[in-house]
């Protein structure tokens, strides 16, 4: 129970336990939301529903692996919970596109609060908060927020990619400005090219 208790306070996203061709297509599927998100909306939500499904298994694998001896021991287990996780979430998130934007902008608030600034309680709970005062504007205005939400999911996964396939990045320094730079981008060349949708 010790360890359990352990590896839960220690829940952030490894990103050197990724390999480097997970990372160029996390980093290929950011960019495709990023740049045309809400064009292909309903794989986007998809694909951002397994993202945060993959990358959150992916927190939780030490607390799998501690509870689970065998599964820490086998490779194939490794990579495979990971995208079993993403997959059941995307599944359950596409179903209804309001419920699906609302968690989507909830769950990247607490992905983002917990990689930035760790799991302590007080920072979860302030992360959950903003979550869903987003999330609640988010459903009120389904386009403006839906070409935010891929732009930021898009840049999140993007900015992931690159810290961990160019280590020499300070991902301390570059974190914020990068996922806050690629939204920007994105929000700015969807807003533009679905103008007339």
């Amino acid at each position: 129970m010790d360890d359990f208790i352990k590896h839960a306070k220690e829940l952030t996203i490894d990103l050197d336990r990724y390999e480097d061709w997970q990372m160029w297509i996390i980093g290929g599927i950011g960019l495709a939301l990023m740049l045309v998100g809400y064009r292909i909306k309903k794989a986007a939500f998809f694909i951002i529903w397994f993202l945060l499904g993959y990358i959150g298994t992916g927190y939780l694998m030490p607390i799998i692996n501690t509870a689970m001896g065998e599964v820490a021991d086998n490779a194939l287990w490794q990579s495979l919970i990971p995208i079993i996780g993403g997959l059941l979430l995307a599944l359950m998130g596409f179903m209804i596109e309001k419920i699906c934007l609302g968690g989507v902008v909830f769950g990247l608030t607490l992905m983002m609060t917990a990689q930035y600034f760790g799991t302590e309680i007080q920072a979860m709970a302030i992360g959950g908060i903003v979550g869903a005062i987003l999330a609640g504007v988010a459903v009120m205005a389904m386009k403006p927020a839906t070409i935010v939400a891929t732009s930021v999911a898009g840049g999140y996964a993007l900015t992931l990619a690159i810290l961990a396939l160019v280590p020499d990045l300070s991902g301390e320094t570059l974190f914020w400005p990068m996922i806050l730079g690629f939204g920007a981008l994105g929000t700015i060349v969807q807003s533009i090219n679905c103008r007339h949708d």
